[in-house]
């Protein structure tokens, strides 16, 4: 059963344990007295803060992993020459030999492109280069016949891969910002615990992947974004986690208003405009990094109504949604587990 409860009371400020403010945050501090030394570290890849806390006596581990993000941003970059993914877009329709990373990523892809029919695309990218939300031209709407003839070239079923490679035909592009840093995510995730790291937390620019427990055995009490900017503190409630991944898309990340419109980075992958429906945000928990990553953007994409059933159907997934007339709901597997901004305690 789904439930939607409002209006919201405020989020006093001393349950806040300080991570970014615009994605998902730990709401409670954990306690350290058994427990290795708590070691924290930031860098910024993927076009997004890079915040890692763990516990644990080697001294050397986050900038270690820290080079591991630089090599996956070098691997995976659209933008990088000489990238598996700079090569695929500039191979005029010759098969590229990629790395095992590129390959299972675009796999995935595939796979969420089959499940959604469509709604998850990466060869969105032509549609994607036409918008600019963050920089100079933030505020300037594409010419609609140059986006028009963009989203025609849309099509996740003429990605070919194999063992010798991708092949993509020409004047086709793909783009994984949906989908990469969650696969990093999970990557450094997995890097860390083969170094002996039991508890911790990883906060990839909204992608939020919890590693074990707290020390004290305790699960992580996650708190979620507030897409509408409301709330004291900018949550709307929160929900307890251990290794499980928490990821949110919204409105509120990428985006500029115009003439009442909201225009983001979300975009429909048959137009290439953003998607305009309901919804302000989506919170996706799931066990992988890389499924919520990709879910959170599909499962925006969809609507509330569709979106529900759609999670409502896959094992091990729950979700979180906030419509942009301030209503929260959330699935079923939640019902013990998330709590609204006014219960947190």
């Amino acid at each position: 059963m789904m439930k939607q409860r409002f209006p919201f009371l405020l989020l006093t400020a001393a349950l806040l344990f300080g991570l970014a403010a615009c994605s998902p945050q730990e709401v409670s501090p954990a306690p350290t007295t058994t427990s290795p030394p708590l070691k924290s570290q930031v860098g910024f890849y993927f076009d997004t803060v890079v915040t890692m806390q763990v516990y644990t006596d080697d001294d050397t581990l986050l900038s270690d992993a820290q080079a591991e993000c630089q090599r996956y941003d070098s691997l995976l970059s659209k933008t990088v020459e000489g990238s598996d993914i700079w090569r695929i877009n500039h191979a005029d329709g010759e098969r590229v030999s990629v790395s095992g990373d590129t390959r299972e990523i675009l796999e995935k892809a595939l796979e969420y492109s089959r499940l959604s029919e469509g709604v998850f695309d990466v060869t969105v990218e032509p549609c994607v280069a036409l918008w600019d939300f963050t920089g100079e031209g933030m505020g300037i709407l594409p010419d609609e016949t140059a986006l028009a003839q963009a989203a025609a070239k849309v099509d996740w079923t003429q990605i070919d891969v194999n063992d010798e490679g991708v092949l993509l035909p020409a004047g086709m592009t793909i783009d994984l910002g949906a989908i990469a840093k969650g696969y990093i995510t999970d990557r450094i995730a997995g890097f860390l615990r083969d170094r002996g790291v039991e508890s911790g937390f990883l906060n990839f620019g909204g992608n939020v992947l919890t590693i074990g427990r707290k020390p004290d055995g305790s699960e992580w009490n996650i708190g979620i974004q507030d897409p509408l900017g409301k709330r004291d503190q900018n949550i709307v409630g929160a929900t307890r986690v251990s290794d499980q991944a928490v990821v949110t898309s919204g409105i509120y990340e990428r985006g500029f208003d115009l003439d009442g419109v909201r225009y983001h980075h979300i975009l429909d992958t048959s137009t290439g405009w953003p998607v305009q429906n309901e919804l302000a945000g989506v919170t996706i928990i799931a066990g992988s990094a890389f499924d919520a990553d990709a879910l959170s953007t599909t499962v925006f994409a969809m609507g509330v109504e569709k979106g529900t059933a759609f999670i409502e159907d896959l094992d091990g997934i729950e979700a979180i949604f906030v419509t942009r007339d301030d209503t929260v709901t959330w699935t079923s597997g939640l019902e013990d587990r998330f709590v609204l901004a006014n219960e947190v305690g």
